[in-house]
């Protein structure tokens, strides 16, 4: 039964529940607290053409050594690999703060990334061993809170920072957070670990970083840096192909993969992946692109416009929350194809808006398609948690959680292109009378409507936004039933749950928690 009120007001496991959000509100308020801040940061650094990478190489770091840690929690423990990851994540804050130019703030970012990395899958793993299959989807609903909670958060204090103190507040206010979870990880999570040699797979993890590496890099740059069908990417994609069909050969003769060739021969894995991926890739159109609609195209101001998007955090973590009672009855499959519904309703209200839409639309979308993400996320990953034993949920786990930020970045790529090309195509057809006073560019056409231009001009580019961000819901659509169709053919309807407890002989404890 699941516990009672009383048990869980002196439940053992609470404080280490309490590090673990902790720890994920590190990363999760990164890129948005950074982001409020970069003019002040340019304004003191300099190096303006080099801001991108700011964000790129963390980015980059971070996701290109998920499956690398994920692997690592499974030979060493949880804790190990969380303590390390986090002691990593607050250095590179601390040198970050202290950074004397661009170049050195992106280095130590790059730092910052290779902790956030070990952070983010990590935390789901300790989770999932924790709490059993009927608790785990009550703890995702916290643990992507922490989310919801932090794109509210960290835009305000990073701007009180940047306003009123320092912008090197926005990376030292990492340290007391990082401090509070390291002390509550370090004295309540004791695991019992089988200490044995291992034979770490370091070519494999090499060749998986590269490959990972030079793949994200190419659609991080493609298409702004330089063109998608050029030298450069052509180049870029080519080799990150080659390293990673070597890094295939020599992950399937290791006797210790680092990721596993079972994670993408088996439909379970494979598929809740490819879905995950999917899913990741369809929200992160709507994260980029739906303030500049309200904005430019509603005419919302950027408060009532980071409202209508912060609704989606709102609506994830409560779907989350309440996954369990789902997939309980129906399954972790027909779960997730609940919440693809709700995504394609989302998508169909987001294609639906016209330039005059009322501004509770797409609240309607976002609060949709925050429950779909939910309902996708949650009970994919409890799912595949619980169908593996505890040496094989680190990578299990990894592996989810570099689908999603996989997809992530080619949605970033995918619909950047999409608006591009269509925004461009319209500037381009603008009537003669407006040659003068519409932008030739995508990149002016921002600048532009926060001029003086004239009312003409004005309609002219808020129609060609509105049409490109059109085409972004409609690929939005396109690919949430993408995620039904993977859902429905490539993901079995039921998962083999080993058992529905949380413990192994190796799982970590907090205090009377094994008895859990």
């Amino acid at each position: 039964m699941p516990l009672s009120r009383a048990r869980r007001a002196r439940d053992h496991r609470t404080p280490v529940l309490v590090a673990l959000m902790l720890a994920m509100a590190l990363i999760a308020m990164d890129t948005t607290i950074v982001a409020t801040a970069i003019p002040q940061v340019v304004g003191d650094l300099g190096g303006f053409s080099l801001v991108g990478w700011v964000f790129s190489i963390y980015l980059l770091a971070q996701t290109m050594t998920i499956p690398i840690y994920g692997k690592f929690a499974d030979l060493y423990g949880r804790k190990p690999v969380l303590v390390v990851g986090s002691v990593v994540f607050l250095v590179g804050s601390v040198l970050s703060a202290f950074s004397w130019n661009m170049v050195a703030l992106i280095v130590f970012r790059g730092l910052q990334g290779l902790g956030a990395g070990a952070i983010g899958a990590t935390v789901q793993t300790l989770a999932g061993d924790l709490y059993d299959i009927r608790e785990r989807g009550r703890i995702q609903g916290y643990l992507s809170s922490v989310w919801g909670i932090s794109a509210v958060v960290a835009p305000t204090l990073g701007g009180v920072f940047a306003q009123y103190a320092s912008w090197r507040w926005i990376f030292l206010v990492n340290v007391p957070i990082g401090a509070l979870a390291l002390t509550f990880i370090v004295r309540g999570v004791h695991e019992h670990v089988e200490r044995q040699p291992h034979r770490i797979d370091w070519a494999g993890a090499t060749l998986l970083f590269l490959a990972a590496g030079l793949g994200m890099f190419g659609l991080l740059e493609g298409g702004t840096t330089w063109a998608w069908w050029s030298a450069p990417s052509l180049l870029i994609f080519g080799a990150a192909l080659v390293v990673g069909l070597a890094a295939v050969a020599v992950e399937r003769r290791a006797p210790e993969p680092v990721m596993p060739p079972w994670l993408w021969t088996r439909r379970l894995t494979a598929g809740s992946y490819l879905a995950t991926a999917m899913a990741g890739l369809a929200v992160i159109g709507l994260s980029t692109f739906l303030p500049t609609w309200a904005q430019a195209v509603g005419g919302l101001g950027p408060v009532a416009a980071g409202f209508v998007l912060a609704t989606m955090s709102m609506s994830w973590p409560v779907a989350s929350g309440l996954s369990s009672r789902l997939y309980l009855r129906i399954g972790f499959r027909d779960t997730a194809v609940v919440g693809a519904l709700f995504a394609i309703a989302a998508g169909a209200v987001f294609v639906l808006m016209g330039e005059n839409a009322p501004v509770w639309q797409p609240v309607a979308g976002s609060l949709l398609m925050g429950a779909g993400m939910g309902l996708i996320t949650a009970p994919l990953l409890v799912g595949l948690q619980s169908t593996v034993e505890w040496g094989e949920r680190g990578v299990v786990t990894g592996g989810a959680m570099f689908s999603r930020f996989l997809g992530q970045s080619l949605g970033a790529a995918v619909f950047g292109a999409v608006t591009n090309a269509v925004l461009l195509a319209r500037l381009d057809a603008a009537p003669a009378s407006l040659k003068g006073a519409v932008p030739g560019t995508v990149d002016e056409v921002s600048r532009a409507l926060s001029g003086h231009p004239s009312a003409e001009a004005a309609a002219f580019m808020r129609a060609a936004l509105n049409a490109s961000t059109h085409a972004v819901f409609v690929a939005l659509l396109v690919f949430a039933l993408a995620t039904l169709v993977i859902l429905l053919a490539l993901v079995p309807r039921h998962f083999p749950t080993l058992s529905s407890g949380a413990t192994t002989e190796r799982t970590p404890t907090t205090g009377s928690a094994r008895d859990n």
